[in-house]
């Protein structure tokens, strides 16, 4: 699974780190970032989570 941040549409709530901070941060602008090339099956439940907790949806899988 892949996942992107649209940072046009991320306000920087921080849910997603929150959530699973071994595949988003908060980057220098205050934006949601993938810190990963592909999620690990071990992550896969806490991204879905961050996808359904964005509340910009934000957080697309590609």
């Amino acid at each position: 699974m892949k996942v992107k941040v649209n940072s046009d549409a991320c306000i920087g709530c921080g849910a997603c780190a929150a959530i699973c901070d071994s595949v988003f941060e908060i980057n220098d602008e205050g934006l949601s970032n993938v810190i990963v090339d592909t999620v690990d099956d071990a992550n896969i439940d806490d991204v879905k989570e961050a996808i359904e907790s964005c509340p910009t949806g934000a957080i697309e899988e590609e």
